[in-house]
């Protein structure tokens, strides 16, 4: 151990320490922003200088601590030099922060605010050209070049999208080799958004698109929400997560002016229901090991980009919020149809990736082209004619994806009062779900969900939940395994979330080092509670803290398996006949092999 004086205050850390690191444990804050924890202490920024006596300014991040140092923060001279370097900063940053969507989570701009900064004196940067239709957008002119994006990328998401040319003021953050985005490998996880101090790296905003569909009396808008959406809401807009209930999510959605408000939980049920039923035939073939989950688009791209030796034992199940579109165009087009109106399907989702997904033309479904068991007659197209006598139609099942954080600038437009909501449930038949389905949007919940289902569907019986548990399963460590005994089968799963994690664990499987059955992949650190469509704090990880919200719920939860869901059952009997059926593979799966990034 070290013992220093921060601002005359002794405090003792671990030898090795910062002197960032010392002044947080002595609970003196020092502002940072190309500081990324373990990622990236560069000192680029110059903002978390600090007075070292006998040494002078210095920066805090990538000092390490020395016995006796004694360090000040708070002098007049630290205050000027930070105050300095921010202005150089800001001097070279195109400051429009009235229109920016990071003007209320804008790092920059709140120091700039803090230490009293003046307007640049020369003429804004102007951004370079950017592929406006890409669902990862930047804006060059607002890049600080911290090299955040470029750590997190490279460290964390094994992509290594970003890289850097040139040194100190001649930096320039490009896309690696000079390449245009959409062929650089991007896996479109959103990480280096949600890691970005400023605005320079956003997801495409789709608002006016939706707002055009909730104005136009000819459609009828369906909007459904993930299951990490309800552990994250309410950051976004002022609620404490005792108040950020789905409940109160649901009434937020019908506020805004959606005719429809479904629960994207309902699909994830109907999603194990596939995909469970789809490992327990893999189970028994000789089917080269393992199994990989296929709920998560941006684990998708990166099989198919970097690993696509993989790509064939993929599930072909469907995402569950691909699944709810293709379920609500197919039964309830009818009953549009005959009102004189076309649905217009929206997502609301913890996810970046979902953006592209919803636009791959091989994950729609020909409308009217396949009919299950009858028609309805729990509310899904009432008194419709059976969907054989519908016109054939390809048409996308969703047709627009909402990041969190464009719901939250879409409640905020509209004026919602969303503490004074009063709860309402989401709407029927699509809208009950389990808490098997609820924990889909945490690392482990996907793979926990199956094998709650898949259990039954072995021995017929229910199994005990401790069996199933996943929740060791933590970003920190590049996998988490187990073995399972299901009847007479000895059940082989691991589960990892972050896609270097991920790039560990398929290497290891590739080498023979390791063999499983059935592994669940999220490409997010800690899966969708950590998605980069979530709420952004700066430099607060919040993905254990959302994971606990959705593990509450589904230990609250009156229905925890998925294959209980009597509303699933419902939708079976009367469109679909059975997992796996026909019907099944036309709405539900998709051929994995058969279409390309």
């Amino acid at each position: 151990m070290v013992t220093i004086t921060v601002n005359g205050q002794a405090v003792e850390v671990s030898e090795g320490s910062t002197v960032l690191e010392a002044a947080a444990a002595a609970g003196v804050r020092i502002p940072t922003l190309c500081y990324l924890k373990d990622l990236n202490c560069i000192g680029s920024c110059r903002v978390c200088l600090v007075d070292v006596e006998g040494e002078g300014l210095v920066a805090s991040c990538s000092t390490a601590v020395r016995e006796g140092m004694a360090v000040r923060t708070d002098t007049p001279q630290v205050a000027a030099a930070r105050r300095a370097n921010l202005q150089a900063i800001m001097d070279d940053h195109r400051a429009l922060c009235a229109t920016c969507v990071r003007q209320d989570t804008c790092a920059l701009r709140f120091l700039s605010s803090t230490f009293n900064l003046a307007d640049a004196p020369g003429p804004l940067p102007e951004p370079a050209p950017w592929d406006a239709d890409f669902p990862l957008q930047r804006d060059s002119s607002k890049c600080i070049k911290c090299m955040r994006c470029v750590a997190i990328c490279e460290k964390v998401q094994h992509c290594a999208v970003w890289d850097f040319t040139g040194v100190g003021p001649s930096t320039k953050i490009i896309v690696r080799d000079n390449l245009p985005i959409a062929e650089a490998g991007c896996a479109l996880c959103g990480q280096c958004i949600t890691h970005c101090p400023t605005g320079a790296l956003t997801a495409r905003d789709d608002v006016s698109l939706i707002m055009e569909a909730i104005l136009d009396p000819t459609v009828e808008t369906v909007v459904q929400v993930a299951p990490a959406v309800r552990a994250a809401w309410g950051e976004g807009v002022g609620l404490s997560r005792d108040e950020a209930t789905p409940g109160r999510l649901a009434a937020a959605l019908h506020a805004v002016g959606f005719d429809r408000v479904f629960d994207t939980d309902f699909a994830a049920d109907l999603t194990i229901m596939e995909e469970g039923s789809e490992f327990v035939e893999f189970l028994g073939s000789d089917a080269p090991r393992p199994m990989f989950t296929s709920c998560c688009p941006g684990w998708v791209r990166f099989v198919k980009q970097h690993y696509p030796q993989f790509t064939a034992q993929l599930s072909s199940a469907k995402s569950p919020h691909q699944m709810m579109g293709a379920v609500v165009k197919n039964t309830l087009a009818a009953e549009a149809d005959e009102a004189g109106r076309r649905l217009f399907v929206v997502s609301i989702m913890p996810c970046v990736a979902k953006k592209y997904e919803c636009d791959v033309p091989e994950l729609s479904t020909v409308i009217g082209a396949t009919h299950g068991a009858g028609t309805s007659d729990a509310g899904l197209a009432p008194d419709a004619p059976a969907a054989p006598e519908l016109a054939a139609e390809a048409a996308p099942d969703v047709d627009a994806v909402l990041t969190v954080r464009e719901f939250g600038r879409l409640l905020r437009m509209v004026g919602v009062d969303c503490a004074a909501l009063d709860e309402v449930p989401f709407d029927n038949p699509l809208g009950l779900s389990t808490g098997a389905a609820t924990i889909f949007g945490r690392t482990g919940g996907v793979m926990e969900a199956a094998l709650r289902s898949a259990a039954y569907l072995i021995t017929g019986e229910n199994p005990d939940f401790s069996a199933c548990d996943t929740k060791a399963a933590t970003p920190e460590t590049p996998w988490m395994s187990r073995e399972l005994a299901i009847g007479d089968a000895t059940v082989r799963i691991a589960v990892a979330s972050g896609l270097e994690n991920t790039s560990k664990l398929l290497d290891a499987l590739e080498s023979g080092e390791v063999v499983f059955d059935f592994v669940e992949i999220m490409a997010c650190p800690g899966g969708c509670v950590g998605g980069g469509g979530q709420p952004i704090q700066f430099n607060r990880e919040l993905a254990q803290v959302r994971a606990g919200v959705l593990n509450r719920l589904d230990a609250a939860d009156k229905l925890r398996y998925s294959h209980e869901n009597p509303d699933i059952a419902q939708l079976y009997a009367d469109w679909i006949g059975e997992p796996l059926s026909h019907t099944a593979h036309e709405w539900l799966h998709t051929d994995q092999e058969s279409w390309q990034i």
